[in-house]
């Protein structure tokens, strides 16, 4: 594919997957009608960065559907005061999306070779205000909490520790439940406890170690 064809491409997906998806924010599709996602997707599947899919990234991971994406930075609102931190940065597409939304992002990969081509995207597209560090989720101990966060893989229960991260008055876009019938959720850290709001049911992967323990049959 050139560029051109990338480039009618992405308006398909804003405008044909994304938009009639609720995704209404105007930021949100913008960002997503001008960033190249192709250049986030591993090379075999770069023809596939619009399509309606669950991309594989390596290592069993995949990438989210554009639709999810664009309803998860639209629940998060993202504004240029937010520090955000995501969950799972995969090869970078939506620490990226981030990054043009809010005031610093930081992305967390457990895999080392997906998180230097999540770097090396950064780089190419010159988003300075995104970092993405090789650590995994359930070791890693920030030094700072975030205004707002995005995980990308499912939980079966949502992580204590991921809401400790949130700043007060923090949110948090967290996918949880048992597949195939999940709730993606907005977490929001009030003062006397977290608040929970359903966004909309969808399926994906567990984030490594959060899946549910496996039950056994007699």
């Amino acid at each position: 594919m050139n560029s051109m064809d990338y480039n009618k491409a992405r308006e398909l997906m804003v405008e044909q997957q994304v938009r009639p998806w609720d995704v209404l924010d105007p930021r949100v599709l913008d960002v997503m009608t001008t960033l190249p996602r192709e250049a986030f997707m591993p090379a075999a599947h770069r023809a596939l960065a619009y399509a309606d899919l669950a991309l594989p990234l390596g290592h069993g991971e995949f990438s989210l559907k554009p639709v999810v994406e664009g309803r998860a930075l639209q629940a998060l609102a993202l504004d240029p005061a937010d520090d955000v931190l995501v969950i799972g940065a995969g090869t970078g597409y939506l620490t990226a999306c981030a990054g043009r939304l809010a005031r610093e992002v930081v992305g967390i990969e457990r895999h080392a070779d997906l998180a230097e081509a999540a770097r090396a995207a950064l780089a190419e597209q010159a988003i300075g205000n995104a970092q993405v560090v090789h650590a995994d989720a359930f070791s890693w101990n920030p030094d700072r909490r975030f205004s707002a966060i995005l995980v990308t893989g499912a939980v079966d229960a949502i992580p204590q520790r991921f809401i400790e991260w949130l700043q007060p008055n923090g949110r948090m876009f967290i996918v949880r439940g048992r597949s195939p019938v999940m709730e993606a959720v907005l977490v929001r850290n009030d003062v006397n406890a977290p608040r929970i709001q359903s966004l909309f049911e969808t399926d994906i992967p567990y984030l490594a170690g959060a899946a549910p323990a496996p039950t056994f049959q007699f």
